[in-house]
C-alpha cells in the first residue's frame, strides 16, 4: 500500500498539504476527501470553475484537481483562466482519457491527467509525483532576462536557450513559458542532443511515474511542447520522434 505522503517526518512537519478538488460530482469529491486524508492531504471542494477560480484567488493550495465535464464554465475555460493569475500545480480529470482532452489540457497548463474511473491510491500517486516535481523546481526569479547576472548555467541548440538553474526557456530571446513536466522533459532531450530518449524515460523524468501500455500522456505532452517550440507549418520540428521509440532533440 501506497505510504502517507508525510509519513516518517517531526510532528512538526505534518501539516496536511491543501488540494482544492473542482468536480460537480458531490459523491465523488466526498469520495476523494476519504481517500486523500489517508495520504496526508487536507481537500476542499467546490462544485463549479466559478466557485475554483474564486476560492484559487482567496486560498493558497499545493495542487488542483480539475474535472473536464464542468457545467457552464468547463475544466478547460476554468485552465485558462487560472493560468492568468496562478501557476498552480493542475492535475485534471478526463472521461475515459479522452486524447483530445489530455493533448488539449497539457496545451493550456496542466501537469497531468487521469481517467476516470480511477482508484484512491491512483490518485494519490499522481498527486505525490506533481508534488516532488514541482516543489523541487521551486520558484523562478519573475524578471530575470537572458544574460542577467547569476544566470549562469545555459544550454543552447540553435535559437532556443534553456537555463537550468531559473527553469526558464528563451526562444531567439522571448521567454516560452512550460509547465514543470514540459521543461523537466525538454531538459532531458537537450542533454543529449541528437539521441532517442524513450518514452518510458520521459514518462518517469517528466511525470514521475511509471507509463503503462496504454499511455499516451508522454506523446501528448511532447506534442504540447512542439507547438510552444515551433515557428508553425513549413518549418522543421525541434522535436522529432522515432517510431515506437522514443524522441529526440534535432541537431541545427
Amino acid at each position: 500500500m501506497l505510504p502517507p505522503m508525510n509519513s516518517g517526518t517531526s510532528a512538526a512537519q505534518r501539516a496536511p498539504l491543501s488540494i482544492l478538488m473542482v468536480d460537480d460530482d458531490a459523491a465523488l469529491t466526498e469520495l476523494v476527501r476519504e481517500d486523500l486524508t489517508f495520504y496526508g492531504f487536507a481537500v476542499d471542494a467546490v462544485h463549479s470553475g466559478e466557485e475554483g477560480l474564486e476560492r484559487l484567488r482567496s486560498g493558497s493550495y499545493a495542487l488542483v484537481i480539475l474535472d473536464v465535464m464542468l457545467p457552464l464554465m468547463n475544466g478547460f475555460e476554468t485552465l485558462s483562466h487560472l493560468r492568468q493569475f496562478s501557476s498552480v500545480p493542475v492535475l485534471m480529470l478526463t472521461a475515459r482519457g479522452n486524447p483530445m482532452d489530455v493533448a488539449l489540457g497539457f496545451r493550456m497548463g496542466s501537469d497531468d491527467y487521469l481517467a476516470k474511473p480511477f482508484a484512491g491510491e491512483e490518485l494519490a500517486l499522481r498527486i505525490q509525483a506533481i508534488i516532488r516535481r514541482t516543489h523541487q523546481a521551486g520558484p523562478a526569479p519573475a524578471s530575470e532576462p537572458p544574460g542577467a547576472a547569476g544566470d549562469r548555467s545555459v544550454f543552447c541548440n540553435g535559437d532556443v536557450e534553456l537555463r537550468p538553474g531559473l527553469r526558464r526557456v528563451f526562444k531567439n530571446g522571448v521567454e516560452v513559458h512550460l509547465t514543470s513536466a514540459e521543461f523537466d522533459a525538454l531538459r532531458r532531450l537537450f542533454e543529449s542532443p541528437g539521441e532517442i530518449v524513450t518514452r518510458e524515460e520521459l514518462c518517469r523524468i517528466a511525470l514521475g511515474r511509471e507509463m503503462n501500455s496504454f499511455d499516451r500522456s508522454v506523446d501528448n505532452l511532447m506534442a504540447s511542447l512542439r507547438k510552444k517550440l515551433s515557428y508553425g507549418d513549413g518549418h522543421p520540428a525541434r522535436i522529432q520522434s522515432a517510431r515506437g521509440r522514443g524522441y529526440f532533440y534535432a541537431t541545427q
